[in-house]
């Protein structure tokens, strides 16, 4: 079921209506291949002015959600705001139009970025070594496992056949794990949503490659026996992978290098305001305690000062797991992620994560009692409540409730993840939301809780406000129409 739009660009299309004009020809004509030719007609085109397109793209634009519109309280995917600082940056003529092969003595200012880059992130993480290379947190993950694995094997400790994975752990660890070749073995949460540090003891083995953790997990919460996780680990022989996907909570705070991990990927996007959305470009550096810093992928910018005079360089290693990245890795991001860094210093990163738990932790005491809530306990950038009271009493889904929201102007959080809580609503608020945005949103979920309870209906019929309303879920998951058809 569609809402009335404005009409689409083929229904305002007119015959001999035209939105471009070609200069005369100051060259010979030629002839154009006729294999080549289509039939302009079975295309089907519309026919539309130039003022016609432009009123109809942006048109579209303002029915998509954005950061820069509303609230957009996505758990764990951490849509934050990108400040338009970073962009000015990028977009410097110096960033904006190198090359990735022009000669490295051109492009020393760049150079210089990533290397800086590389040595801020490793001390803010708490590691020895960084790569710039992977181009998202998923390709992060696959680069932080393959070290692992290349430890493992110039060792030659072939036996590590299995990597332990959290039931709170991100989805694509397990993926990350099996796609390296590993037999995944899931260890469960306690009653506080840490890892279970009993059945982890029984789990290790001479056969374990190591633990991918993420942290604080996607119950939004710091696991309370991190030291003796990764203790029992590394005493088993195995090696601890931080899924940093979360570092947001704890810039600033908490080194992950320093307690206990050996390698990470930092999402740039999620801690660090690159762009996050719309499929990228992402980036996803890794970074890597000494053991395993030469085994990351290459190149990496490095150094050398002579008669007073830096030179930045790219430096290849001879154990690397190899390239993943064409070129340099997504340069772009690099730039906005430097900047923002450079921007906030070391007590601006600080007060962006205890601003962002203190947004998170206002928002669950608030709903504390209305919504279940998962976990008792202080949580950290995100909260985790439940929508399952609202469908044992009165036959409303979290999804319904989801929905709902969106007739308010307001992006759902994401709901469903983690797949241990029922009826999990997962709320990120991030740092720079205001105690004003946040009220709002929470009267907001407190009326959907009185709808729930008064009239369900409304809710299990929501939303009514937006340009596609309620769907049939199991038609648009098996039936997609993903073409736009302007006949018939």
């Amino acid at each position: 079921m569609i809402a009335p739009l404005e009409p689409l660009i083929y229904d305002i299309s007119r015959t001999g209506r035209i939105g471009f004009s070609l200069p005369e020809l100051d060259v010979p004509e030629t002839a154009f291949p006729a294999e080549l030719e289509r039939d302009i007609d079975r295309l089907g085109l519309p026919e539309v002015s130039e003022l016609d397109v432009v009123r109809h793209f942006t048109h579209l634009s303002r029915l998509n959600h954005a950061i820069d519109i509303g609230f957009y309280p996505l758990g764990s995917c951490t849509m934050k705001y990108n400040p338009k600082l970073n962009e000015d940056v990028a977009r410097m003529p110096g960033f904006n139009w190198i090359h990735p092969l022009q000669p490295e003595a051109t492009i020393q200012g760049a150079l210089r970025v990533q290397y800086e880059l590389q040595n801020l992130l490793a001390e803010i993480a708490g590691f020895d070594a960084v790569t710039l290379q992977p181009a998202a947190g998923a390709q992060g993950e696959l680069v932080g496992v393959l070290t692992i694995r290349a430890y493992h094997q110039a060792r030659g400790d072939v036996k590590r056949t299995k990597i332990i994975v959290p039931d709170a752990a991100h989805g694509t660890n397990p993926a990350t794990a099996a796609m390296c070749g590993y037999q995944v073995v899931t260890v469960k949460s306690d009653k506080r949503g840490n890892v279970d540090l009993e059945q982890l003891a029984k789990l290790v083995g001479p056969d374990t490659a190591g633990l991918m953790l993420t942290n604080p997990n996607t119950l939004g919460l710091f696991d309370e026996h991190l030291l003796e996780v990764a203790d029992i680990v590394h005493k088993a022989g195995g090696l601890m992978y931080g899924d940093g996907a979360n570092f947001n909570a704890i810039l600033g705070i908490v080194k992950p290098g320093e307690v206990g991990f050996d390698v990470m990927h930092i999402n740039l996007h999620k801690t660090f305001s690159t762009p996050h959305g719309g499929g990228g470009p992402g980036s996803g550096p890794v970074c890597a305690k000494a053991h395993l810093a030469p085994y990351l992928p290459t190149p990496l910018v490095d150094k050398e000062t002579k008669n007073g005079q830096d030179r930045f360089f790219f430096r290849e290693l001879p154990d690397t797991v190899g390239k993943v990245r064409s070129f340099w890795g997504n340069f772009g991001m690099h730039v906005r992620a430097y900047t923002y860094i450079r921007v906030h210093g070391a007590k601006g990163l600080r007060e962006i994560s205890e601003n962002a738990v203190l947004n998170a932790n206002y928002i669950m005491n608030k709903l504390r009692g209305t919504y279940d809530l998962a976990y008792d306990r202080t949580c950290m950038h995100e909260c985790v409540l439940s929508g399952k009271k609202q469908k044992q009493k009165y036959g409303v889904r979290t999804l319904d409730i989801a929905k709902r929201l969106l007739d308010f102007g307001y992006h759902s959080p994401t709901i469903y993840f983690p797949l241990i809580v029922e009826e999990a609503i997962m709320i990120e608020p991030t740092e720079t939301e205001s105690k004003t945005t946040l009220d709002q949103f929470i009267d907001t979920m407190l009326q959907i809780a009185r709808e729930a309870e008064e009239d369900p209906d409304l809710v299990k019929n929501a939303p009514y406000t937006t340009p596609v309303l309620r769907l049939d879920e199991a038609t648009a998951a098996r039936k997609p129409q993903i073409r736009f058809r302007c006949f018939g």
